[in-house]
């Protein structure tokens, strides 16, 4: 039987019969839903997810409750999220092409809330009747197979065309999505996509969301650089005169700034009145700043040493951090004792982010999972962590028991 990968939309070339192929799928889709033979098979893509929403008893004829954010939510989400400082450059890259007046782009966050659309009226005005409108959670658990929720369960790029989405009310559209991703750390920001009527795809709409996306990516590493440099500048000049171990991190805890100490690119994000154990300079007293945050040691600490002890056999596991004075415990979760217990196998060597996935999945395929995984992580233990290879950072030593 052969597969409708074998002739999916974005390999033909002069455009396909758009229509043609709406129908072909339509007669897929219904045949699949009802449980019949289809004359092809959907595409794998396709497929996994249509099984996921039949798993979750989602309607085909498109009665799933669609569940929306209050505007007081979508505004904080708004705030919270790294993309308010790409979205307008989005706007001007996607919706100044020639095929703009027939589109929507829309920008969701992470659990796929709807943030910012905007584009073609005609457009917005068919999908205020889906419930595809700012604040609106579109997951594949709430509105079925479509290219925002697909992309964030599939964590790929996602292109669906009329009846591969699950819902029938969606098989009048077509939608182009890809994941961002933050430059920095690898965490999952969020989805772009553009949307519009299925008679009007255009064969290059995926690459074009790709391309943007890349450029919305380098855009948000360029901004996080200019920002550290400012913060390194102004924050030189005002610790020039001082004596004693300082860091100066940025509200993330990337490191702007360092005397006298051997902290790595990022430590814990900062919170007052918590200390932070910096090798180097023990434990630090984090001191809010204009863009950041400021961390000298609580006590004088002279060049001190750290060793960790991984306990694997407590409940829950625990990581034991010994400065000299009463360790500290951080307890840990399953998945956070795995990656501590192979970085520590490593030893000073470390381990690269696709060895620690093939350890923990069996695969290299997580890169992005990983990378996320260990950044949370760092937040939590600070500069402990080396990076570019996984390792234990200098000046500390380790052991699992």
């Amino acid at each position: 039987m052969v597969s409708a990968d074998d002739r999916t939309y974005t390999r033909h070339m002069p455009q396909p019969d758009l229509a043609h192929l709406a129908r072909d799928l339509t007669r897929i889709h219904d045949a699949v839903i009802t449980g019949a033979s289809p004359p092809e098979q959907p595409r794998a893509l396709v497929a996994r997810s249509w099984d996921r929403m039949l798993r979750l008893g989602l309607d085909p004829a498109g009665s799933n409750r669609r569940i929306f954010a209050a505007e007081a939510d979508v505004e904080s989400r708004r705030h919270r999220s790294k993309l308010r400082l790409i979205v307008e450059e989005l706007k001007s890259v996607l919706l100044r092409m020639p095929d703009a007046g027939s589109f929507i782009l829309v920008v969701a966050d992470a659990e796929g809330v709807i943030l910012w659309r905007d584009g073609a009226t005609a457009a917005r005005r068919q999908a205020d009747s889906l419930g595809f409108v700012e604040g609106a959670h579109w997951s594949e658990s709430r509105v079925g197979t479509n290219a925002i929720g697909t992309a964030l369960a599939e964590e790929a790029a996602v292109q669906l065309f009329s009846a591969e989405h699950f819902e029938t009310s969606q098989h009048p559209w077509y939608c182009s999505a890809v994941p961002i991703h933050d430059p920095i750390d690898g965490s999952l920001l969020g989805v772009v996509d553009i949307s519009g009527p299925a008679l009007t795809l255009h064969p290059a709409v995926q690459s074009l969301v790709t391309t943007a996306v890349h450029l919305a990516q380098a855009r948000l590493s360029l901004i996080q650089q200019e920002q550290l440099s400012s913060l390194r500048n102004r924050m030189s000049t005002v610790l020039s005169g001082s004596h004693g171990p300082a860091l100066v991190v940025d509200d993330d805890g990337w490191v702007a700034y360092q005397q006298g100490v051997r902290s790595r690119d990022r430590i814990e994000v900062p919170a007052p009145d918590r200390t932070i154990l910096i090798p180097g300079a023990g434990l630090c007293l984090p001191e809010k700043i204009t863009g950041g945050w400021l961390l000298r040691p609580a006590d004088t600490v002279d060049d001190a040493q750290v060793s960790v002890t991984l306990r694997q056999a407590s409940q829950p596991a625990v990581l034991e951090i010994n400065t000299g004075g009463d360790p500290l415990t951080v307890p840990l979760t399953p998945r956070r004792a795995q990656i501590l217990a192979a970085i520590t196998s490593a030893g000073p060597s470390g381990i690269s982010a696709a060895d620690l996935s093939r350890t923990l999945y069996g695969d290299a395929e997580h890169l992005v999972t990983v990378r996320a995984e260990v950044s949370r992580l760092r937040r939590s233990i600070g500069a402990l962590l080396a990076t570019q290879p996984y390792r234990w950072a200098e000046g500390v030593s380790a052991r699992r028991v």
